[in-house]
C-alpha cells in the first residue's frame, strides 16, 4: 500500500473519530468527503465525483462503497479492507446498493450521522439517498464531525504542510524573474507549477489565481493569457502542495513602477496582516482575526474595498477547492488553538482606480504568535 502516514497514525485519527461518534450517540456515520476518507484511511482518489460511502461503525469497522474504477485506488491507497462495489449499469441507484449495505452491517434502526455538507455528495445524489434512508434508520446531519477533528495537525500533518510551505516559495522564486515587461502569464503559470512538481509535490485542489492589469483586481481564475507591460500590476494566489497538504501564498507584484495608490494600499495591507497575526492565538476567536484587519482598514477608510473574510483553515483537499473550514469572518467564534494551519490574506481592491493589493501567507499557531511557514518577507515587490 503506498500509505502517506504510518498506520498507528491512521489508528489514532479513528480512536478520535470513535470518541466523537460515543459523544453523539451514533452507530453509524457515513462519509461522503473525500477529505474525511483521505484523512481517516489515506484514500486517495477523484472518483467521489461519483456516488461513494465510506461507512464508519462504532466499534471502528470500515466498509467502501464504491465503483469498479476505484477498487484498485482503495487498495493500493489505504487501510480499508472491506470494499464494496456498485455497479454501473442502466437505472442504476447506489443509494439502494448503500441501503443493503447498512442492512448487512445490521444498522436498520440505529443511529446514523451522515456527512452531507460536501462536494463529495451532489442534491441529487443527497436526495437519493434520503429516500433509502429516512425510513430505515435515525438520520442526523454529522458534517462537522471529521472536519474539526482536520482542523489540528499532528506532528507528522505539520511536517507535510511546512514540505508544501516550501515549495509555494520555490513556486515564487521560480515566477518573480518572468514577472517583467513583455512577461506572458502563461509562462509564469508554468514555471510555478513546474517548481511543485519538481520538488515532488502535487497538483493543488483548485487553480492557481493570475490577473494582470484590471484582472489584478481579481480572486478566482479565470480563462485566457495576458503579457506584461512596461507599468503593470500582476496578483498571484497559489499553493504548494504536498500529498494535499496545502500552504497557500498571495501577493501583487507591480512592474515598472508604484503609483503612489499601490504604496497606500501596500502599507495598509502589511499593517492589516501584521495586525492578524497579533490576534492569531490562544485565547483569540476566529471572528477576532477578522475584525483586526476590518479594523485597520477601517481606519484607513477602505472597507468597501476589502472582502468580507480574510482567510480560512488549511489541509489535505481536493478539488474543487483548497479552501477549508473554519473561515475569518465577522462573528465566528471558533477559538484559535495551536497546531492549526491557517491562511491569512489581506485584499484590497480599488475598483475607480483599478488598483489591486494583496499580501497573504499561510501561518502554524503556536501556544503563543502564530509562526509564518514562508521564508519571503513582507516587502512591496517592484520589478
Amino acid at each position: 500500500m503506498a500509505l502517506q502516514f504510518e498506520r498507528a497514525e491512521f489508528d489514532a485519527r479513528r480512536d478520535r473519530l470513535m470518541i466523537e461518534m460515543a459523544e453523539k450517540k451514533l452507530d453509524a456515520l457515513l462519509l461522503f468527503a473525500q477529505e474525511s476518507m483521505y484523512w481517516l484511511t489515506g484514500y486517495d482518489t477523484f472518483g467521489f465525483c461519483f456516488f461513494q460511502c465510506l461507512v464508519v461503525k462504532a466499534d471502528g469497522s470500515m466498509t467502501l462503497l464504491t465503483r469498479s474504477a476505484d477498487l484498485r485506488q482503495a487498495r493500493n491507497t489505504s487501510i480499508i479492507e472491506n470494499i464494496v462495489l456498485w455497479i454501473d449499469r442502466d437505472g442504476a441507484n447506489p443509494a439502494v446498493d448503500l441501503r443493503k449495505l447498512l442492512d448487512d452491517l445490521d444498522l436498520l434502526g440505529c443511529s446514523i450521522g451522515v456527512e452531507y455538507d460536501t462536494h463529495g455528495l451532489t442534491g441529487y445524489n443527497c436526495h437519493r439517498l434520503d429516500e433509502q434512508l429516512l425510513t430505515f434508520a435515525q438520520i442526523s446531519d454529522a458534517s462537522g464531525i471529521v472536519n474539526r477533528l482536520r482542523l489540528f495537525k499532528s506532528p507528522a500533518e505539520i511536517a507535510k504542510v511546512k514540505k508544501a510551505a516550501a515549495l509555494a516559495d520555490d513556486a515564487f522564486d521560480a515566477a518573480l524573474p518572468l514577472i517583467r515587461q513583455g512577461g506572458d502569464e502563461g509562462a509564469i503559470l508554468a514555471a510555478m507549477q513546474g517548481a511543485i512538481f519538481a520538488g515532488g509535490g502535487d497538483y493543488p485542489a483548485n487553480e492557481f489565481i493570475i490577473g494582470s492589469g484590471p484582472d489584478a483586481l481579481l480572486c478566482r481564475y479565470k480563462a485566457g493569457r495576458r503579457k506584461l507591460t512596461k507599468n503593470d500590476q500582476m496578483t498571484l494566489e497559489w499553493a504548494g502542495v504536498f500529498h494535499h497538504y496545502h500552504a497557500v501564498m498571495m501577493r501583487t507584484v507591480l512592474v515598472g513602477r508604484a503609483t503612489r495608490r499601490h504604496q497606500e494600499l501596500f502599507e495598509t495591507a502589511r499593517e492589516a496582516l501584521l495586525a492578524v497575526e497579533k490576534a492569531m492565538i490562544p485565547g483569540k476567536t476566529f471572528g477576532d482575526v477578522f475584525d483586526a484587519h476590518a479594523r485597520v482598514l477601517e481606519e484607513h477608510g477602505l472597507t468597501r474595498h476589502r472582502l468580507n473574510a480574510c482567510g480560512y483553515s488549511l489541509g489535505a483537499r481536493f478539488t474543487p477547492s483548497w479552501m477549508d473550514m473554519p473561515m475569518f469572518y465577522s462573528g465566528n467564534s471558533e477559538p484559535i488553538q495551536p497546531d492549526m494551519t491557517l491562511f491569512a490574506h489581506m485584499v484590497i481592491m480599488d475598483s475607480e482606480s483599478e488598483t489591486a493589493m494583496t499580501l497573504g501567507r499561510t501561518y502554524l499557531t503556536t501556544e503563543d504568535e502564530p509562526k509564518p511557514l514562508s521564508r519571503h518577507d513582507l516587502d512591496l515587490i517592484v520589478q
